[in-house]
Order: structure tokens, then sequence, then C-alpha cells
């Protein structure tokens, strides 16, 4: 039995073998559509998600299978103070399958830790957001044809930022990947991702405090939010919210083929008027959620056309 916790859980075959089944989905949905009859996908969302619990949900349907599960801790038994792992024990006797989202890092190793079903990770904590990361693999696939000799751009919160810990970790089992960092001194980049992966594999990478100047060398940007639920200072969220904001000013310098990716939801840091440029892609990256999430679902449960 297989789960899914971090993205290197996958190697860099089996992550092409899943892109190329979506790609699959993409290009013939109507063959993937009884796949999951009679399988069942529990969604534990133990906090607050939009696409990500909704393109789970959408991704087994459109294979045939139902969905059932919860939105918010307080509708489940953690506000009684169920432990996740009864939780998770209780679930796998519905379900074949689980995705599961904790604000706490760690919580999904602990869930599959007792379960007896597969287990997504969905988001924990400042952690880890695997299949977000697949979601982001896809679209940068679709948009450039294969993971090699592009200059990738991460533009905000990259402490806090799971999907970028997440991606940053995948990327840099490729080749000719160069990494840009664009982040207030607060919200740099965790010591352990610099450590253990940029510096452990001779990547090259920069750091900057400076989107400007650091946007016409970039074929992707991956811009994110300043994420208030993870400030435990509200004065420190106020301050550094606004700090960057992609406009098409800022676009004029950029390369005419950029590809701008967020993982949404987004607030101030892309304003609405990027949303007609043909660079800007994150609202098929968010599409592309639905279809990677169906081949991920597909490979765990050994699922086969």
């Amino acid at each position: 039995m297989r789960n899914l916790l971090n993205i290197t859980d996958l190697s860099t075959g089996e992550i092409d073998e899943l892109i190329a089944l979506a790609e699959d989905i993409i290009a013939h949905p109507e063959t993937y559509q009884d796949v999951c009859r009679r399988k069942k996908l529990a969604t534990l969302f133990f906090e607050p998600s939009t696409r990500t619990r909704l393109s789970f949900e959408a991704a087994m349907l459109d294979l045939g299978g139902s969905v059932l599960g919860f939105s918010e801790a307080q509708s489940s038994s953690a506000a009684k103070g169920e432990t996740v792992g009864d939780t998770v024990r209780v679930v796998c006797g519905y379900a074949d399958i689980i995705a599961m989202r904790h604000p706490k890092e760690g919580a999904p190793f602990a869930a599959v830790q007792v379960a007896s079903k597969p287990v997504i990770n969905a988001g924990d904590g400042g952690h880890n957001h695997p299949t977000q990361t697949l979601t982001d693999l896809l679209t940068i696939h679709r948009e450039r044809g294969a993971f090699r000799d592009f200059t990738i751009g991460f533009c905000g919160d990259l402490k806090f930022g799971r999907t970028v810990h997440s991606l940053v970790s995948a990327l840099a089992r490729y080749t000719g990947i160069r990494f840009v960092f664009i982040s207030p001194e607060e919200l740099r980049l965790p010591r352990y991702i610099v450590d253990n992966t940029l510096k452990r594999n001779n990547l090259p990478y920069i750091e900057t405090t400076s989107l400007e100047s650091a946007i016409p060398d970039l074929d992707v940007l991956y811009m994110t939010r300043v994420q208030r639920e993870r400030f435990f200072n509200e004065a420190d969220y106020i301050r550094l919210k606004d700090t960057y904001i992609l406009d098409c000013d800022k676009l004029e310098r950029a390369k005419p083929d950029l590809c701008i990716l967020h993982p949404l939801p987004r607030v101030n840091e892309i304003a609405v008027e990027v949303d007609e440029d043909p660079r800007a892609k994150y609202f098929e990256q968010a599409a592309n959620g639905k279809f990677i999430r169906m081949a991920l679902i597909m490979k765990l449960l050994e699922l086969s056309v």
C-alpha cells in the first residue's frame, strides 16, 4: 500500500508517469469515467480549503467514484477531542482512500501509522503540499514541455509557504533548473531547505528582496500570498502583506513567454489586470489540479483502464 506524504515519496519517473496519465485524462476524459466505480474517497479537512478539497472531490466523481468527509475540524469529532489516529482508523472502515489536510506539521504522518487505506497529504501546516506540487509540475510541463533548463522565481512568503517548499524539493531533482528566491528578510526560505536541498546538491540559486530586478531573467514566476494564518503577530502580517504586487508595469520587463503561477487564493499580490495577460496561467493551474489528482488516485488504488 502506497501513501503520499511528501513529493519526494515519488521518484521522478513516477512523477513523469503521473503527468503522462493526467495528460491522457485531459485528452480522453470519457475513457476514465468509470475507473473508480464503487470506490469512495474520504476528504478529512481539518483546515479550510476550496481548490484542494473541491478538486479532490471533482477528481473522484469524474472517475465514477463517490466522496464523503468534512470540510472543517469543527464539523468533525475533533471538536470533541478525538485524535487524528482514531479518526483515521474509523474512516478507513468507510472509504478506500483518504485525502487529509491539517494545520499541524506531521499530522498525515501520524495518520499513516494507523491507516489501513492509502493516505494523501493534502497539506500539513507550513510543511508540505505534494498534490499542489503535482499540479504545479503538470502546469509547468504543459507550458514548457519538460523539466529542464529554465529559471524559476519564487516570490512572497517563502518561510511558511508549503507549496514553495514542496516544489523546490521536486524541481531540485531535475537538470538545469535555476532558482531565484524573492522575499522580505523575515520570510526567507528556511535554512534547512537551503542547506539540505540546494547547497547539498550544488544547485544554482540566488536570494533577493527585489522582484523588479529578478523578473527579466525568469522563465517561470511562482507568486505566493503572505499567509495571515501563519503569523503570531498581526502587526507583522500587516507590515509585510503587500510587499510584492505583480502588475502590468512590472511585467513589461518580463520575458514574452514567462509562465506566471500562483497556488491561490490570492489577496493583493497579483493585480486583477494581470489576469488578461496570456502569460497568467494560475487559473489553468487550478483546473489542472483535478486531472493530476485523478491520476494520483488511480495510482494509489492501483487502477487502470
